[in-house]
């Protein structure tokens, strides 16, 4: 049997060097969140929501997938979502994308590759939305383009939804961001892409 034992061993000098920096991280930490923010981000690991912004554990709620996709069909997202927005009462929702997405590299691919080209299937429809555009962009800018009309689509999605929907028609203060992510050099992109009313929407 293997235990990764290394990782109990990381785990446990990672929580002596946060408590010799402050005595009493955990404590504030163990006590309620309440976050401002729900991060809505892609699963690959080299995109980590809460060091990208500089925010320490607490501050914002992450939901992750392949691709960073919400569609009203995943109970999961919409699960996520009802929670930020109707119990901690988050004031904005990011959609974070990132370039060299291996999610939106798949599905620009004319091959199978399983179960996943379900999930696929969503990005396929952002592509045939947007055909024009991506075929009036060279090939070397097609994916990096198709990663941001990705996120755009989803931040529609999130609007959308009745539990946004319903934060607006109730008065309540909430604002839906895109963003994109460049693991090339750690800097985030705003997409000029952010709704805060239906008005806007």
């Amino acid at each position: 049997m293997k235990s990764l034992r290394h990782l109990f061993e990381n785990n446990k000098e990672w929580a002596e060097s946060i408590k010799e920096k402050d005595s009493e991280f955990f404590t504030k930490l163990s006590k309620q969140q309440a976050p401002k923010y729900l991060w809505i981000g892609c699963s690959d690991s080299r995109v980590p929501a809460n060091q990208i912004v500089n925010l320490p554990p607490g501050e914002v709620f992450v939901h992750r997938n392949i691709a960073n996709v919400v569609v009203h069909t995943d109970l999961n997202c919409l699960s996520v979502i009802q929670f930020a927005v109707e119990v901690l009462k988050v004031e904005h929702i990011i959609i974070c994308g990132h370039y060299g997405c291996g999610g939106i590299k798949a599905a620009m691919e004319n091959k199978q590759h399983g179960l996943i080209d379900n999930w696929l299937r969503h990005i396929k429809d952002v592509a045939r939305f947007n055909a024009l555009k991506l075929q009036d962009t060279s090939e070397d800018n097609k994916f990096d383009l198709l990663c941001e009309l990705n996120v755009i689509e989803q931040v529609n999605n999130v609007c959308n939804t009745t539990i946004v929907q319903n934060r607006w028609k109730d008065g309540g203060e909430l604002s839906v961001h895109g963003w994109i992510y460049n693991i090339k050099n750690g800097i985030l992109k705003d997409l000029d892409m952010c709704v805060s009313s239906n008005d806007e929407l």
